[in-house]
């Protein structure tokens, strides 16, 4: 299989992810939601189908604002599960509401999303889909180890020889300012 350094580069759509996004450091919380929401998205499906519907997905989680999603009831519910450009699975929806109030509850306890996320960091995979699967929904260790490498806090989302690499390490993920690999998690293998 081929590593997603190799498949992504001058990609539509996984070319400019994987050169501006993948595993750089998020700060903002709204962005984290979104992260965390496309990973549980993309569960049975290809990262690819993901992608081809971002810019839709962000105009039907009104640009994945953490508030407004948490106050969604059924209206918003039936709305999204008829909107033909997102991925209408009820599952992943209740989970994108139920998860957009579980974040509200850890930002009024630790301040943010983000310093819940670096109040735990670092810490083994196993141990951070324990803590996943005790505060969210819908977050197997598939989505957790996604979510966590696209947004810096686990390492492995470009190969070393990768050039992005350079420029992420440039940025401060989270995983390196810890011991270098100490978390030790394979290189991704995002398929188109």
């Amino acid at each position: 299989m081929s590593a997603y350094c190799d498949l992504a580069p001058g990609h539509e759509f996984h070319g400019p992810y994987h050169d501006h996004e993948y595993g750089f450091p998020v700060h903002d919380d709204d962005s984290l939601f979104e992260r965390l929401i496309l990973e549980i998205n993309q569960a049975g499906l290809s990262w690819l189908t993901v992608l081809k519907k971002r810019t839709a997905f962000q105009a039907a989680f009104e640009g994945f604002d953490i508030d407004r999603v948490a106050a969604y009831g059924e209206p918003e519910r039936a709305r999204l599960l008829s909107d033909a450009g997102i991925i209408r699975n009820r599952l992943k929806v209740d989970a994108a509401i139920h998860n957009a109030q579980v974040i509200q509850q850890l930002q009024a306890e630790h301040g943010s999303f983000k310093a819940w996320l670096d109040h735990h960091h670092p810490l083994p995979h196993a141990d951070w889909v324990k803590l996943f699967k005790r505060s969210f929904r819908f977050t197997g260790p598939e989505i957790v180890n996604e979510f966590l490498m696209s947004s810096g806090y686990l390492p492995g989302a470009h190969r070393d020889d990768c050039p992005v690499q350079a420029r992420i390490l440039a940025a401060g993920p989270p995983w390196a300012e810890t011991s270098p690999r100490q978390v030790g998690n394979p290189v991704a293998d995002r398929h188109s």
